[in-house]
């Protein structure tokens, strides 16, 4: 499996916002909307209501590369920005271990 770890800010003002987004987009597992998709997980942190972690799991490297380079997955994206305090820090890789996946 692969995938990424985000790390961002929302703007003061946004949280409902950037819950109701991210709930909007999230894909329906049992259409196949995006190809290799396995879960995603968006954490809120405790010392900073504003600051937040995301971690996304694809089937494998080449699943999540076409699903990060598709247009669908930009536009996306954008929707994402204006609730953000700059852009977003991202960190791929090779999940090599992990319990409930």
């Amino acid at each position: 499996m692969y995938g990424t770890i985000g790390h961002f800010r929302i703007k003061a003002g946004m949280e409902a916002q950037f819950r109701q987004l991210i709930e909007a987009q999230a894909p329906p597992f049992d259409t196949g909307q995006i190809s290799g998709f396995v879960a995603s997980y968006a954490y809120r942190m405790d010392t900073d209501a504003n600051d937040y972690s995301i971690a996304v799991v694809f089937e494998s490297r080449e699943a999540y590369l076409a699903n990060a380079e598709s247009a669908e997955q930009h536009a996306r994206y954008q929707q994402w920005l204006p609730l953000l305090d700059g852009e977003p820090e991202w960190h791929d890789g090779e999940i090599v271990g992990g319990y409930g996946l």
